[in-house]
């Protein structure tokens, strides 16, 4: 387990409940080599005076936010069952999909969520699509169990995971797009956009002109 030890003064946004951690916040990172350069391995946070402040995803080769706190919660572990259970959350308070099959859908919005840096938008209903961001090396680390989380509360079979090369360079992780489950998306969609329907390949976001 990696030990992130906070400058003083430096922990009061933790404690306010700031998800990120910059770099210059931190006076030091205690640990295994091989964990230090493990993308979103999972840290104790601990003030000047070594008192816990948080559960992080610590990443030594982003190039902006060293950590990002999934916990505040010092008996609350990092595992498979806190992955399901923050999807399940997401899902529930937005719901699976909307009526309209052809709206794309905001189910899990990253650190509002709990799952900072992930991003899933729901397509066509729970025969449709998936699309997921996994933008920072946390959720990056613990894709196997959300994927199953999201097949489990959704229904829908088919997940696509879309990268932004900018974000993911940033980070350390590498940029290579595909389905995680089932078929991947066709290149040509027809989504709803504030009322008008607009070709779209929704596995990168781009719009085709009309």
């Amino acid at each position: 387990m990696l030990i992130i030890t906070i400058k003083q003064g430096k922990e009061k946004s933790i404690l306010a409940g700031d998800p990120w951690i910059y770099p210059s916040a931190i006076d030091k990172v205690d640990g295994k080599p091989q964990e230090r350069n493990k993308p979103g391995a999972t840290a104790i946070v601990q003030s000047s005076s070594r008192q816990f402040l948080a559960r992080a995803a610590y990443n030594a080769k982003a190039t902006q936010i060293a950590a990002r706190v999934w916990t505040l919660r010092e008996d609350e572990p990092i595992d498979h069952a806190m992955m399901k259970r923050r999807v399940q959350a997401a899902i529930a308070k937005r719901g699976s999909g909307s009526p309209d099959p052809q709206a794309l859908v905001l189910l899990v919005d990253g650190e509002k969520d709990g799952l900072p840096g992930l991003v899933v938008q729901a397509y066509g209903g729970a025969s449709g699509y998936l699309v997921c961001q996994f933008n920072a090396g946390g959720v990056d680390m613990w894709k196997v169990p959300i994927v199953q989380a999201l097949l489990a509360a959704t229904g829908c079979p088919n997940v696509y995971e879309r990268c932004d090369p900018a974000l993911r360079k940033g980070e350390g992780l590498l940029v290579k797009p595909g389905a995680l489950a089932g078929d991947e998306p066709p290149q040509r969609l027809t989504v709803r956009e504030g009322g008008r329907l607009v070709p779209m390949d929704i596995r990168t976001g781009f719009t085709y002109p009309r």
